[in-house]
């Protein structure tokens, strides 16, 4: 009986909500008179746009209400109010959430008081008939649980007439998709910009300047050649040993751009291998990756920089002996999971490492989800699209 009443109780704090919008909305009333007659004058053109963002927020949080309650989301759909006054009343006036807003609104005005005030009858009755059937002979309650059905009843016509048709929904969804897909590239093009930079930077202070000091050598050794052969043939032993350090500065630097080993031996066996070299003691799962045909080279790629990434970020900071990386092959992409044992309570937002592993794998319009409590571990996953 006592959690009966609770949430009978909870349920009438829903309603009385409900009450209390619905007295608003009989003031909207007065502000939409208000906003009609503003309108014949230059000056109080600019009152409807406000009183349009204003129900706005009324509809807004009745969406958060029914969502709360329910357990699913109802989504707005609007179109932006910029730019100056009559652009804006355009917009107002011509967005079809605004008659959707005001239908509900009216509506709600009448069937929030309406359920708020069926609440308060099935209160009397129900502590009558519960307190005994429930309260004294231990059977399950009858009057009282109507009151949720109240709520219910409030959210299911709220959601039917908040929620925006299937054409403005997909218009939305599209358009979020736009900006997305908009910010991925301005991800892409500033990571590419990035790699670009460094690259340059790579060849500039490591294989240039070796190449420079080879050429030196050379040279050097020309002169030398015929008045002193031995100090020729040490200036070429040098410039030897030049060359093999330039060819390993290249060797390096196209390796920061795709891996040979991915090309020779595949994500597996390009993951083995760095695992291998990593410091640590790392298992390597493979849930039919190595099997049938390969992802393509930038996913590929981008899978074998995160694993590089994360497992170098866990040799130095985690502290962790062990590690592990999981590759999974699903239907259309393909998941990668690093875990590291070590002391957790990594920060996403600190340094560069992971900002680069999201902007390389939105690129590829995939995800990355990394999760880091104190004292561990710290799991890093990425799904990546793929067309096996």
């Amino acid at each position: 009986m006592r959690e009966t009443v609770w949430r009978a109780g909870r349920a009438s704090v829903e309603l009385l909500r409900g009450a209390g919008i619905a007295l608003a909305s009989y003031l909207f009333v007065g502000v939409a008179i208000f906003a009609a007659v503003a309108m014949v004058t230059v000056v109080g053109a600019g009152v409807l746009p406000e009183s349009v963002l204003l129900v706005r927020k009324t509809a807004g949080y009745k969406r958060r209400w029914v969502g709360a309650w329910t357990g699913e989301p109802v989504p707005e759909v609007y179109q932006p109010l910029n730019g100056e006054v009559f652009a804006r009343v355009r917009t107002a006036v011509g967005d079809p959430a605004t008659y959707r807003d005001l239908r509900w609104l009216g509506a709600h005005a009448v069937y929030g008081w309406l359920l708020a005030c069926c609440a308060m009858p099935v209160w009397v009755v129900g502590l009558l008939v519960d307190g005994v059937w429930c309260g004294l002979l231990r059977q399950r309650a009858v009057v009282l649980p109507l009151i949720e059905r109240l709520v219910d009843l409030d959210a299911a016509w709220s959601r039917a007439l908040l929620l925006p048709s299937p054409e403005a929904l997909r218009t939305a969804r599209l358009a979020e998709r736009v900006e997305e897909l908009s910010e991925t590239r301005a991800g892409a093009v500033a990571a590419h910009g990035a790699e670009l930079r460094r690259i340059e930077r790579d060849l500039h202070d490591g294989t240039q300047a070796r190449l420079v000091a080879l050429s030196m050598r050379v040279g050097l050794a020309r002169r030398a050649y015929d008045k002193d052969p031995d100090a020729a043939h040490k200036l070429l032993a040098d410039a030897q040993d030049q060359a093999e350090e330039a060819l390993t500065e290249l060797r390096h630097v196209v390796r920061g751009i795709h891996p040979p080993i991915l090309t020779d031996r595949g994500l597996v066996g390009a993951v083995r291998a760095l695992a291998a070299g990593s410091g640590l003691e790392v298992s390597v799962g493979d849930d039919g990756v190595e099997d049938g045909p390969r992802a393509p080279a930038a996913v590929e790629a981008a899978a074998y920089f995160v694993i590089a990434e994360a497992l170098t970020n866990a040799a130095k900071h985690s502290g962790a002996e062990r590690a592990s990386v999981e590759l999974v092959r699903k239907k259309d992409r393909l998941r990668v999971a690093v875990r590291d044992e070590g002391r957790g309570g990594a920060d996403p937002a600190d340094g560069s490492g992971l900002l680069g592993m999201r902007r390389r794998v939105a690129a590829l319009d995939g995800t990355v989800e990394m999760t880091s409590p104190v004292g561990g571990p710290t799991l890093i996953e990425v799904e990546l699209p793929c067309v096996w």
